[in-house]
């Protein structure tokens, strides 16, 4: 069966909502379909390195099901599918820009590089296209 790539845009710093994309994109990835994520706008300032989980994903519900024993981060989430599928990141090149950072400024061995929202938008003329 071809499975036509999952393009996917993050662009919240949502914990709820970037937790969702990046359980997207696992499940996408292991079930043989090819995903390609663009982090961009405040999403990018949740996958700085410098960051404690706390920093990171802020004061959502602690009751919420995302915090329970055992559930994956949004980062293991992402680097799961990126280990077990086709599975690639990249940041942003606009907002790399205007946030003033740089790919060393993010999570180790989770980007692929920047790319920029004209080309990505051109990418995905071949797939789905899912905003969050």
């Amino acid at each position: 069966m071809n499975n036509p790539p999952l393009f996917l845009i993050l662009c919240t710093d949502t914990h709820e909502k970037l937790h969702m994309g990046a359980m997207m994109a696992s499940i996408a990835a292991v079930s043989a379909r090819p995903v390609r994520v663009l982090v961009s706008m405040s999403a990018l300032l949740r996958f700085r390195r410098d960051l404690s989980a706390t920093e990171r994903y802020g004061a959502s519900d602690p009751a919420s099901p995302i915090h329970q024993e055992g559930v994956p981060d949004t980062l293991e989430l992402l680097r799961q599918g990126r280990a077990a599928g086709d599975l690639t990141i990249h940041a942003c090149s606009m907002a790399m820009d205007a946030l003033q950072l740089t790919l060393d400024a993010l999570e180790e061995d989770l980007f692929d590089g920047e790319q920029g929202l004209t080309s990505y938008m051109i990418d995905a003329q071949e797939g789905q296209l899912v905003v969050i």
